[in-house]
Formats: structure tokens, C-alpha cells, sequence
């Protein structure tokens, strides 16, 4: 189970930080991430962060955005810097890895909502 927090409302320029946090036991998380859905928009990746550290942000994002990970805690940030407008979006928690049974998963949160004013 993924439970997002940290969305809200914020004027252009400034700054919101996401958490993302993973529960349940004797799962192996490999990559967390964030997506996101704007209005009348297909979801896109927004940054995306493996065990080892290696990440990959969407270039509308570079520079701005950034994704970090507690590890021991499951839990995933992205601290968002710089918002625009165009950033208003549903914004989705993603985890992927390998059950306690050796099957892959792949789980989503429930999204919140993050809209920049202009």
C-alpha cells in the first residue's frame, strides 16, 4: 500500500514536497517514483528513483524537481522547486519490486492533487 501526502495549493514560483510512504512487510521495493495527470493529459513519469540511487527525471522537471528515497523507511520525496502552472496535476506514487514470493509487483497510491495558481 502506498499513502501519498504533501499536495496542495501554491502560487507559480514556489515550493511543495510530496512524501510517499510503502507498507507491508518482506516486500522488495527496487524503484519508487512519482507520475502525474493534468487535466484532459495521458499520466506521465515525473521522476523516477532506483535501490541504487540512479534517477530519471522528465526534461519539464530537470532542474526544478527532486526525487530522494529513505530507504529503510520506504519512503519516497519529491520536493518540487520553481512551480509552474503547467505542473498542475494529479500526482501518483509508484513502487515496483518483488513480493515476499518472488513475483514482481508494480502498485500505485490514490494521487493528490497539486495545483500552481498563476
Amino acid at each position: 500500500q502506498l499513502v501519498e501526502s504533501g499536495g496542495g495549493l501554491v502560487q507559480a514560483g514556489g515550493s511543495l514536497r510530496l512524501s510517499c510512504v510503502a507498507s507491508g512487510s518482506g516486500f522488495r521495493i527496487n524503484v519508487m517514483g512519482w507520475y502525474r495527470q493534468g487535466p484532459g493529459k495521458q499520466r506521465e513519469l515525473v521522476a523516477i528513483l532506483n535501490r541504487s540511487g540512479i534517477t530519471n527525471y522528465a526534461d519539464s522537471v530537470k532542474g526544478r524537481f527532486t526525487i530522494s528515497r529513505d530507504n529503510p523507511r520506504n519512503t519516497v520525496y519529491l520536493q518540487m522547486n520553481s512551480l509552474k502552472p503547467e505542473d498542475t496535476a494529479v500526482y501518483y506514487c509508484n513502487s515496483a519490486g518483488t513480493t515476499p514470493w518472488g513475483t514482481p509487483f508494480n502498485a500505485w497510491g490514490q494521487g493528490t492533487q497539486v495545483t500552481v495558481s498563476s
